[in-house]
């Protein structure tokens, strides 16, 4: 029974579904996983109760292989595996939801078959997902350490230079070169926490707390003040109200927030001004990062979240590891955008979902 109401409800199972997804903060949904990914758990469901007769007679190696068919396309449509989890609970909830409001007669039997066969599913797409990721990883590891260990290669030449020319007293430490030298070791410290960030993104490593904006605020103003300073920039870092919270992992959120800090800098001119405002809602915390870029040509601002490997090896400007920050952004139930001001600057904004006050 519950086989030929799935069936004969498909359209109708999926409009529930994705109306519950789209509604869904984090894991934060995206076009795809609606418009492909919901009809994909939805047909994979069936295929479960077709091969399940009853609940001692399912196959479970057949299940998680046809999970495992499923998990392969999951993971080729760009879902995370926090999504694939939740939108298979999301499609068997409607499912029930569904037959609950028109009181189809669907027995105990079908919904411990419904339940087997969501367990089953759940495991054989995420395990076959994990394969494919790992696969991905794999391929393009080598291209990625290499970028990094070419990126680091260059920025300790310049840095053992710069210590050599102090050292052997040629020039001294607190002239332009004891800057040239200053500015490598903060560019090396910046390649290494990007990297670290972005091997916690791919691993699907998180842990989530309870954030205080004013005193994560404060956090990232020190060290991005002797960033400013070293590069006679102006920052301004506003205040924000003292309850306002976000819930995510600290660590990825401070990286990303710290890159967008880091490429403004890089990029605004000389004696420029960058600032970091925050602004909060009732449901979400909206960072700012402004900076005096001169604006990004017509056409590029899609470019920039791109990842480093897909926009060619000579990557120097202002996207350089923004596809890490958008990693970070998502991974935490927010968003990064990125707002043209012609002739002056850009504005990023990360978005978050605001979480509850830590006052009592």
């Amino acid at each position: 029974m519950l086989q030929e109401f799935v069936k004969s409800n498909r359209d109708a199972i999926i409009a529930i579904a994705k109306e519950s997804v789209a509604k869904r903060t984090a894991p934060k949904p995206n076009a795809r996983e609606l418009e492909n990914g919901i009809p994909v758990f939805l047909d994979q469901l069936g295929d479960a109760l077709r091969l399940a007769k009853s609940t001692s007679e399912i196959d479970h190696d057949e299940l998680k292989a046809s999970a495992s068919r499923h998990g392969k396309d999951l993971f080729h449509l760009g879902l995370t595996v926090d999504q694939v989890v939740h939108d298979y609970g999301d499609v068997c909830q409607a499912v029930t939801e569904l037959a609950v409001n028109q009181g189809a007669r669907i027995s105990t039997e079908d919904f411990r078959t419904l339940n087997l066969c969501l367990d089953d599913a759940i495991a054989g797409a995420v395990t076959e997902y994990g394969r494919e990721r790992e696969r991905e990883l794999t391929h393009h590891g080598t291209e990625r350490l290499g970028l990094l260990a070419q990126e680091l290669r260059n920025v300790l030449d310049t840095a053992t230079l710069s210590f050599n020319s102090i050292r052997d007293g040629r020039v001294a430490p607190g002239g332009s070169t004891g800057l040239v030298l200053e500015r490598s070791l903060d560019n090396l410290r910046n390649l290494i926490d990007r990297s670290f960030a972005e091997v916690r993104l791919d691993a699907g490593l998180k842990y989530g707390e309870s954030i205080s904006v004013p005193e994560f605020l404060e956090q990232i103003e020190i060290g991005a003040l002797i960033q400013s300073r070293a590069r006679n920039l102006d920052l301004a870092v506003g205040s924000v109200d003292g309850t306002v919270t976000i819930f995510g992992d600290r660590h990825i959120i401070g990286a990303a927030l710290a890159n967008l800090l880091q490429n403004a800098f890089k990029f605004t001119r000389a004696n420029g001004h960058v600032s970091l405002n925050t602004h909060a809602t009732t449901e979400r915390v909206i960072f700012e990062v402004q900076d005096e870029c001169g604006g990004l040509p017509v056409g590029k601002a899609e470019e920039l979240f791109l990842p480093v490997e897909k926009r060619g090896p000579q990557v120097t400007g202002p996207g350089l590891g923004l596809s890490i920050c958008v990693k970070a952004a998502r991974a935490n139930g927010g968003d990064l955008r990125v707002r043209d001001l012609p002739g002056r600057g850009c504005v990023f904004t990360l978005d978050l979902p605001r979480s509850r006050s830590l006052a009592p």
